[in-house]
């Protein structure tokens, strides 16, 4: 009987010198990976800053944090300001001092129609379904008539 020199497989065997390779690869690749990419994430600059700086997570008080939820964009300040207004004032004056706004700056003239349609859903939890719509005018294209109509609905 003649035997072979070529080494015979069996199953189960794990092989040479490249298979623990590709092993220990497929186990450690992807922690390396995974913390690698949240390392580059703290690094990256999220402020919108100079380059050059570099902000990490480590490195940002709760004063700057707070600093930077205040200043909101211009149509949600003018969105609170009016809501509050209109706690005070019956809705036609809040749709004035609306119209006014849009007027004075008609970069927010794309948000009206927005806030209106708010400040109507907001005018029937105060005042009422018939007492908010006989408030309505045609204020960002009647946008406040269907907030009331939404809310009423």
């Amino acid at each position: 009987m003649k035997h072979s020199t070529t080494p015979q497989t069996r199953r189960g065997h794990r092989g040479g010198p490249a298979r623990h390779i590709g092993r220990t690869l497929a186990l450690v690749l992807p922690v390396v990976l995974v913390l690698s990419g949240t390392l580059a994430v703290t690094r990256v600059n999220w402020t919108g800053g100079p380059s050059g700086s570099v902000l990490t997570a480590s490195d940002v008080s709760s004063a700057e944090v707070s600093a930077r939820t205040v200043a909101r964009a211009p149509q949600d300040v003018l969105r609170d300001q009016l809501m509050s207004e209109l706690q005070d004032e019956n809705p036609g004056v809040v749709l004035t001092h609306l119209q006014e706004a849009v007027n004075g700056h008609p970069a927010l003239a794309r948000h009206c129609s927005s806030i209106a349609r708010a400040l109507g859903k907001a005018a029937v939890r105060i005042y009422g379904a018939s007492r908010a719509q006989s408030y309505a005018r045609p204020v960002c294209d009647t946008a406040f008539a269907s907030g009331v109509l939404a809310a009423h609905s």
